[in-house]
Order: structure tokens, then C-alpha cells, then sequence
């Protein structure tokens, strides 16, 4: 199943919707910690990033500053598709909002501070309504 490709579709059609829950950047030293799920792993040469869900991390005692709401994109956007990320980035830059972007296959999910959550979801319906 192939994704969409053009800017104005994707951003028409993108359906933010804010996962349940609270998440956080850690590192994971030797390993993905028993009770651990990540939602997103990262290799880099410096270790294994982590997103998890927050209790997740505190129970196993890792440590991280970041705590973020996890925001879906509902749009199948193809991989190679050109713009969204930039779009997107640009609008909640704009609101003064950050956000850590990850491509799924089907879909983007962004993590923006968790305290700013319902603000960017509404930045981000005010972009695809904008784009109509």
C-alpha cells in the first residue's frame, strides 16, 4: 500500500490525534531494561535512544529531561513524500512549540512538550483546515 505523496493532501488530511500517556527520551546502557516497551528506538554510535512511556522509565530508574506528548499524524504519508516534516516543524516552530519528529511506515508521530500537548494539536488542525 503505497502512502500519499502530495504536500496539500497530506497536510488536508492529517488528523493529528494525541496518543494517551506521557513519554520520555532515555538512553538505554547494555540494553532495553526488563518492563521496558519502547515506542521508538534509535541507534547511535553514543547508544541506544529510547522512547518510552515515563513510568516505564522511572520504574526502571532511567534517568531523562524530556518529558513529551506523543501526537500521530493519521495521513498515510509515503516515505518519500516532500514537505510535511517541514510544514509541520514550521507551524508549531511558529507557536513556539518544539517537536521530535519520527516517520513510521503508515505514518509521522511527532513529541511535543507534554505540558504544550492540546496547544499543538490545535496548531496542527488549524494548519490542515488552512490548507483546504
Amino acid at each position: 500500500m503505497t502512502g500519499e505523496t502530495d504536500l496539500q493532501t497530506l497536510l488536508r488530511g492529517m488528523r493529528p490525534e494525541l496518543n494517551p500517556g506521557r513519554y520520555v527520551f532515555t538512553m538505554a546502557e547494555g540494553g532495553v531494561p526488563s518492563g521496558v516497551t519502547p515506542v521508538v528506538t534509535v541507534a547511535e554510535p553514543e547508544g541506544l535512544t529510547l522512547v518510552v512511556p515515563q513510568a516505564e522509565a522511572d520504574g526502571a530508574g532511567m534517568a531523562y529531561d524530556y518529558v513529551a506528548a506523543w501526537i500521530t499524524l493519521r495521513v498515510h504519508s509515503a516515505l518519500a513524500a516532500v514537505g510535511l516534516t517541514a510544514a509541520v516543524s514550521r507551524a508549531l516552530a511558529d507557536a513556539g512549540l518544539s517537536c521530535n519528529v519520527v516517520a513510521g511506515f503508515h505514518h509521522d508521530h511527532l513529541f511535543v512538550p507534554h505540558e504544550h500537548a492540546e496547544r499543538a494539536v490545535d496548531v496542527l488542525q488549524r494548519l490542515a483546515r488552512d490548507s483546504s
